[in-house]
């Protein structure tokens, strides 16, 4: 069973490799016009005046935002709760504190409620802007050992871990870069009242986007809101 702490370190010793890409792994970013930026967030775009060199392949490994949208975070606080908001759809989740990792990383607790439970959202400054991009997310009530981080999937995508839920329900998402609705999904059962195991295979239509994400979520039983989250990076083969 690989634990959140062994999928953080694979995230973190990738894009330190990534970030050094140069050269023929470069693009030039342009995006216009300002950013229109929700109360409590702060976001930032490259102004249209101005072009920035980021390395592809570096941002390729972000879930949050996509290189392809305007959407861009100065802070890791933003960036881990205009996830959370945007990408997850809780509804006016919680924000704690900034954890540093190394010098451009580390993570930020998100809750549901003041009492809810805690989504750990991985967070890192990618390109040469030092905007803030989100890896992946992790609960512990939900842990994914199958597929790993950055995997190539296809359909139907077999998943596999343990989990502790209402009457034992995951949902599971496959999600495709820059699409608002899931390209696939389906639940799987766990534990009920402790960590147990579940296993599935989630059909899905293959999206154009060559990355995207396996997306596991618990629902509240009192109003149906997104309580948690385990978010994995992949890529479609």
């Amino acid at each position: 069973m690989i634990s959140r702490w062994t999928q953080v370190a694979a995230c973190s010793a990738l894009v330190v490799l990534l970030a050094g890409c140069s050269g023929s792994t470069s693009s030039t970013s342009t995006s216009g016009g300002p950013t229109t930026t929700a109360p409590g967030r702060s976001s930032t775009t490259v102004p249209a005046s101005s072009t920035t060199t980021i390395p592809v392949a570096a941002l390729q490994t972000a879930v949050w935002p996509t290189p392809a949208s305007a959407t861009r975070y100065a802070t890791p606080v933003a960036a881990a709760t205009g996830f959370a908001t945007d990408y997850l759809h809780m509804v006016g989740p919680i924000a704690g504190g900034f954890r540093q990792g190394d010098s451009r990383s580390g993570e930020v607790p998100m809750q549901p409620s003041t009492d809810g439970p805690v989504t750990t959202v991985l967070v890192r400054q990618l390109g040469a802007d030092g905007t803030w991009w989100v890896l992946g997310a992790a609960a512990t009530s939900i842990t994914l050992s199958t597929p790993t981080w950055n995997a190539v999937v296809a359909s139907p995508v077999t998943v596999r871990g343990m989990s502790v839920a209402f009457e034992g329900t995951v949902q599971v998402q496959v999600r495709a870069d820059d699409t608002a609705t899931p390209v696939g999904q389906d639940s799987v059962i766990g534990g009920s009242t402790s960590m147990g195991p579940f296993s599935g295979s989630v059909a899905f239509v293959p999206p154009k986007s060559g990355s995207g994400a396996i997306v596991l979520l618990t629902i509240s039983a009192k109003d149906g809101s997104i309580r948690e989250a385990t978010v994995v990076r992949v890529r479609f083969g």
